[in-house]
């Protein structure tokens, strides 16, 4: 099954964020083979991203055999080695890597969850993510297993506040968690880590800066509430040395950003050697989803961005679950006029 064309686009998403999420938003690579058939994936980098596809790895791709997946991501790791570990190369990488996951499904006539050991129909419960209170006011919550809030630009005594109040909203038996998204210094990220320690949260994600390894090191030895991160990392070997340092107690990849399915695969693989649980960034969009279902002991899909409207057969949202269905590869399609 020879690759006969790679090719990226960034389509319009009207709602997106106005910052870095849309200027350097989410790509749609589309391969096709000789035989007829197209795969799709969904990766980052918006214009640096297609540029990256339609140039070095489109040259490594065309002519070559798609069927063997996990050999073509290593090759264009390697190709990409001398200046994209990280970043914008890896984020176009994990666009192809998901096309030739979609096209390996297609050509087995099964849903990647199946492709993956798992079974077709699976159902996810999921946790819904938010900016603010007041969705917990709006009982906007219905079957949803936990809650995650944004609170990075809060003070310390503006966080608390909030822990403690939805804590006393929801009660004592919805699963709450917080995210910082790497706003706060060592100190201030302990200080709130041990204020929280009386509320019972599932975790803390990325108080500090992604980078601040020393910093992550002396949380996970003073802090008495879990420590979650990964989604601004990137590929299996950067994720081995957080599970072996034991620097984050829940590991979030972003599938579309950190290598693609061939390396979420290795980074669940990773998480049970090491006994570390891993929960997908933004997991209930279909590009986690059949690893979810197939790969997680403790299955929960965060749920996505409203604004990706342009993947069409994106399994809906139903009393705070999710449901994979069983159309071959990822089950979604595009607008052929996106091509044109």
């Amino acid at each position: 099954m020879k690759i006969v064309s790679v090719r990226a686009l960034q389509p319009e998403t009207p709602g997106s964020p106005p910052d870095w999420r849309t200027q350097l938003g989410q790509i749609l690579v589309r391969i096709d083979t000789e035989d007829g058939l197209s795969g799709y994936g969904i990766g980052g980098g918006g214009l640096a991203g297609i540029h990256v596809v339609e140039t070095v790895l489109r040259d490594m791709l065309v002519g070559q055999d798609a069927t063997d997946v996990e050999d073509l991501w290593n090759r264009m790791f390697r190709h990409t080695l001398a200046y994209g570990q990280k970043g914008l190369v890896i984020m176009a990488i994990s666009g192809v890597d998901l096309a030739l996951w979609d096209l390996r499904g297609k050509r087995e006539n099964k849903p990647l969850v199946a492709v993956l050991g798992g079974q077709a129909n699976t159902t996810v419960p999921m946790y819904k993510t938010g900016w603010s209170p007041k969705e917990v006011a709006e009982g906007k919550l219905e079957g949803f297993r936990a809650l995650k809030l944004h609170m990075g630009r809060m003070t310390v005594a503006e966080a608390i506040d909030q822990m403690a109040l939805v804590r006393k909203t929801l009660g004592d038996d919805m699963e709450l968690m917080f995210d910082a998204f790497m706003s706060w210094d060592l100190e201030t990220a302990l200080d709130v880590c041990k204020q929280m320690a009386d509320y019972n949260f599932g975790w803390l994600e990325e108080p500090i800066r992604c980078d601040d390894l020393a910093g992550y090191a002396q949380l996970r030895d003073e802090s008495p509430v879990p420590i979650a991160g990964g989604e601004h990392e990137y590929t299996s070997v950067a994720f081995d040395y957080l599970m072996r340092e034991r620097l984050h107690t829940v590991l979030q990849p972003d599938v579309c950003w950190c290598g693609g399915l061939t390396e979420l695969v290795r980074i669940y693989e990773l998480g049970k050697k090491y006994g570390l649980r891993v929960c997908p960034h933004r997991g209930s969009e279909i590009w986690s989803l059949h690893a979810i279902a197939a790969l997680d002991p403790d299955p929960m899909a965060e749920s996505g961005r409203p604004w990706m409207r342009f993947v069409a057969g994106q399994p809906e949202v139903v009393d705070g679950k999710i449901t994979l269905g069983d159309a071959p590869g990822f089950g979604v399609t595009f607008d052929e006029g996106l091509w044109l």
